[in-house]
């Protein structure tokens, strides 16, 4: 199983596996139906979550169910507990929007809730993030994970994702770190070839290797930077349950 995903993910295309993934993946969960973990997404419980990875697949990280990794258990229990998210309704941007995340989003907040994307068949709207199409001040909350790290100039990005925030809202902007994380964030748009751009940054579709400097790139952009240990706050069962990794950041930007 673990080369399986690793082969699929490193060598289809994202927009093909948005397409089919779930289906087959719904018939493999039920050899995994246990109780050693569960997902807060879709509330299904495993003996352990599938391996998910390119090269290295990471043990007990992808639910077959409803495709939730790590990142996205931690971002539901984030917005979960320490917004109101949940709560209350918003007009939500949603970037590059995760499968795990659509239907569930849009009972909570209707059509106020727009999920957009540059290519992904799953968004409603075809946008480029450089060049959002909405009026300043639209939404109270957007999310963009796993996305700046792929774009030509992510300071203009999250520019826009400040421009389009109504004070008082905030982005999660998630992004990936590789070790060695440098102190400063690397790119290099001359790095064109695939192989030397997964060797550099990490994945050939990145175009920056993220350094501990990322919340001084949020403030940059207009953005004030919040970088949120939530996970660590959790009881370690409650990480194990979930299927959580201890230290990955919640990275924020709010509008004042």
């Amino acid at each position: 199983m673990k080369k399986i995903i690793a082969w699929l993910i490193r060598y289809v295309p994202r927009k093909y596996l948005q397409r089919v993934s779930g289906v087959g993946l719904k018939a493999v969960s039920l050899f995994y139906i246990g109780n050693n973990v569960t997902c807060p997404v879709c509330s299904r419980g495993f003996r352990q979550f599938l391996p998910y990875g390119r090269i290295n697949p990471r043990p007990n990280a992808l639910c077959p169910n409803c495709l939730s990794l790590e990142r996205h258990r931690l971002i539901w229990l984030y917005l979960q507990q320490k917004t109101t998210f949940f709560t209350a309704t918003h007009h939500v941007l949603h970037i590059a929007p995760e499968a795990c995340f659509i239907k569930r989003f849009e009972a909570l907040h209707g059509d106020r809730y727009i999920t957009a994307d540059i290519e992904s068949p799953l968004a409603k709207v075809k946008m480029d993030i450089h060049q959002i199409p909405f009026p300043g001040n639209t939404f109270t909350v957007v999310l963009c994970n796993h996305v700046l790290e792929h774009v030509a100039d992510d300071i203009k990005a999250m520019s826009e994702i400040h421009r389009v925030l109504q004070p008082g809202g905030f982005a999660i902007m998630q992004i990936p770190f590789f070790n060695p994380i440098p102190d400063v964030t690397f790119e290099d748009p001359t790095i064109t070839d695939k192989r030397e751009r997964e060797k550099i940054f990490g994945q050939d579709d990145h175009v920056r290797k993220y350094g501990h400097d990322y919340t001084q790139r949020i403030a940059r952009a207009g953005l004030t930077p919040v970088a949120d240990e939530f996970v660590n706050q959790l009881p370690e069962d409650v990480r194990k349950k979930y299927g959580l990794v201890k230290g990955e950041t919640i990275y924020v930007g709010q509008k004042k």
